[in-house]
């Protein structure tokens, strides 16, 4: 990776924030310094990047992918491509906290367009967090550096629950203003780049599980507890919350929506926690009530749902009510295509650590995927989950650039 002259100048202008504001009140005249010179940054390295010529298809080939058409390529976008594997997104997340990465328009949209100026994926997703909506209901939160989200509000009986805000009256303009700016901005940039949108939105089940937790959990006991209370007529907390939550990702999807975003991504990160049995009590039918308030109100938006490590129930997904089925790598790509049918659009799902391999190992995991999905222009390719922070930024290159070039194995 090429040190560039930018980026002394990115590191000059953050020191020149850090010392001159506090949280998100940095001058006009800084910000937007800090804005152009990460964009400025991303695009003199991408020389190093991808080699594919954009085409006039490429404006929306993910959100037709997504919608269930069979387009003229595979198209691709990796989860978390906005993230810490990229020198020039360290520069920043090495001195700013993450909400105010996050929360401040500038910030945001300059990292959230970094990627897609080094790689071109055929997707530009909003950088910001599945728990950015919970002050909306009350619920405090931070992400701590090296300690991840830490959750202040407690969740444990049927009245902490009734004490948070009203789902139905949010105004997010009001409770999240930076999202309708951010967005706003991305939606020029992805027409100006002649690429799409995507928003994204946290599922019930992960967001009450954070919640109840506190913080991130390998047992999710807490939330297990409340689960079983729930089942027994004990104490419905859980229950209360997940519909709460539901009707208010509902909305913030489709705020996201009115805002730019042209495909939504929900992520049921802790699926990993649930069995086949407590998914479809507890996650399934927020998710589905979640996903049917964006549909109802934005049906030619496409939903995708992508349940992180629950592919040993991928069979109980086929009627969440989304668009499109994405799948994480513990499962074969073919046996998901199988499991789910010829009529559930699928994504993903290469495994992230093969990014750490030969550019031969990339280029053939991409031309496996494609096959094992039906081939060229049949899914949306993506990652089993996210790129890994240490993660060779020429990999990523590599792996769209394949997916871009490759017409199939009889071509």
């Amino acid at each position: 990776m090429k040190i560039t002259s930018s980026i002394f100048s990115l590191v000059l202008s953050l020191a020149a924030v850090s010392q001159s504001s506090a949280f998100g009140v940095a001058p006009k005249s800084i910000k937007s310094n800090v804005a152009t010179t990460l964009q400025m940054s991303a695009a003199v390295e991408a020389d190093e990047a991808t080699s594919v010529t954009s085409s006039p298809g490429d404006r929306d080939i993910l959100v037709r992918a997504a919608r269930g058409e069979e387009v003229e390529r595979t198209p691709v976008w990796l989860m978390r491509q906005a993230g810490r594997y990229m020198a020039a997104f360290r520069e920043y997340s090495n001195k700013y906290p993450f909400r105010q990465r996050s929360e401040t328009p500038e910030m945001a949209t300059a990292l959230s367009l970094q990627c897609h100026e080094a790689y071109k994926m055929d997707g530009i997703i909003m950088f910001s967090d599945i728990l950015t909506p919970l002050p909306t209901l009350g619920i405090e939160f931070d992400v701590i550096k090296g300690t991840g989200p830490v959750i202040s509000t407690e969740i444990r009986t049927e009245a902490d629950v009734a004490n948070l805000a009203s789902a139905e009256s949010v105004n997010f303009d009001e409770t999240v203003p930076f999202i309708r700016k951010i967005l706003g901005d991305l939606s020029e940039e992805a027409e100006k780049a002649n690429t799409s949108l995507i928003g994204f939105v946290g599922a019930p089940f992960t967001l009450a599980s954070y919640t109840i937790e506190g913080k991130s959990s390998k047992a999710c006991l807490e939330t297990k507890k409340l689960m079983m209370a729930d089942e027994d007529g004990s104490n419905m907390a859980m229950s209360q919350f997940l519909d709460k939550l539901a009707q208010m990702i509902g909305d913030y999807g489709c705020h996201q929506i009115e805002c730019g975003a042209q495909v939504i991504q929900v992520f049921e990160s802790w699926a990993h926690q649930l069995s086949p049995t407590g998914f479809e009590k507890f996650a399934k039918p927020a998710a589905q009530k979640a996903i049917k308030i964006i549909k109802d109100k934005h049906p030619d938006v496409p939903v995708i749902y992508f349940a992180n490590g629950g592919s040993s129930y991928l069979e109980l997904q086929r009627d969440m009510g989304c668009d499109m089925i994405a799948v994480d790598w513990s499962v074969d790509m073919a046996e998901a295509r199988k499991i789910l049918g010829p009529d559930v659009p699928i994504s993903g799902n290469i495994d992230p650590t093969i990014l750490f391999g030969t550019k031969e190992q990339i280029e053939q995991a991409v031309r496996d995927c494609i096959d094992k999905a039906g081939g060229p222009g049949k899914h949306l390719l993506n990652l089993g989950h996210g790129v890994m922070q240490g993660t060779p930024e020429e990999a990523v290159g590599w792996l769209v650039d394949e997916c871009k070039r490759y017409k199939g194995k009889d071509a």
